[in-house]
């Protein structure tokens, strides 16, 4: 298999169309979509579904996209070491993570990732639903639960702490928390375990909205539509919100990191695990 059919492989892969692959290698639509027919011919496979809109990778593409990447940047270190060039990490890294998570905790990761390693392009997803790893839906993931996906490398980085937090114009509540308004995140579909302490802490308090967004939840917070429980990094970072004691600390979660065992040696990827390590495993552990 050639380098030169692999490399016209992944640029219709990134831009979804034939055209748009003759576009950035310079070479004419007919001669991309004749290397493309050689290559599923040699290989015995169809790699895209064709539309009039562009094309997309069937099963079997997604199935060896992986090791193109890899062939890539095999190819791309090779280029750089005859031109005498620094073997710098380079190229797209996919990282998942909640959103609170990647704006008030991951900044200072991105920021020494992108200092040290200027030519790798971070790709941040955020949302609640967890990316799987063996589709490369992402390359690394942070997240608040163990892996239990078969081929996950994955790490315990830290343990991050929980407060309740309430604006400066609202009261503490008293007792059963008769007089108390809660802002809760919405557990329809997943597992909050601080919403079940706050409602076990405070059962006569009324719960006035719910999210799924912890920022949200902290600006409504901070707004004195009620009282929150949210991760110290928000609540800390937020204007507007002090803590309140309840005699008892909600719960902490662990924070994970995992990525699969496919990619355990790709650059980039070990340049960003080796960073949030350092600068987010137990060591630093958040306050």
């Amino acid at each position: 298999m050639e380098w030169s059919d692999v490399r016209i492989f992944l640029a219709v892969a990134r831009s979804q169309s034939l055209g748009g692959a003759a576009r950035v290698l310079g070479i004419s639509h007919p001669t991309v979509g004749r290397r493309l027919r050689a290559l599923e011919a040699a290989t015995g496979q169809t790699l895209f579904q064709r539309h009039n809109d562009g094309a997309v990778l069937t099963d079997a593409g997604e199935a060896v996209l992986k090791l193109a990447e890899d062939m890539e940047a095999s190819a791309l270190a090779m280029q750089r070491r005859l031109a005498g060039e620094n073997d710098q990490p380079e190229g797209v890294l996919r990282i998942s993570a909640a959103e609170w998570f990647a704006a008030y905790v991951l900044p200072p990761v991105l920021q020494e990732l992108l200092r040290k390693y200027p030519r790798i392009t971070p790709e941040l997803l955020t949302g609640t639903r967890l990316f799987d790893l063996s589709r490369r839906e992402a390359d690394l993931v942070f997240r608040v639960v163990p892996f239990t996906e078969a081929g996950i490398v994955q790490r315990r980085l830290t343990r991050i702490r929980y407060a309740v937090y309430a604006a400066h114009d609202v009261d503490d509540p008293t007792g059963d928390g008769a007089n108390a308004n809660l802002l809760l995140m919405d557990t329809s579909h997943y597992h909050y375990p601080d919403v079940a302490w706050l409602q076990q802490r405070l059962p006569k308090a009324r719960t006035t909205f719910t999210t799924n967004s912890r920022d949200m939840q902290a600006r409504l917070c901070a707004r004195g539509m009620g009282l929150a429980v949210l991760p110290q990094p928000i609540g800390e970072q937020t204007p507007g919100l002090r803590r309140v004691e309840l005699g008892e600390a909600p719960p902490s979660r662990e924070i994970w990191m995992g990525y699969h065992q496919d990619l355990r040696r790709t650059d980039r990827l070990r340049a960003m695990a080796d960073i949030a390590g350092r600068l987010l495993g137990d060591a630093a552990e958040q306050n």
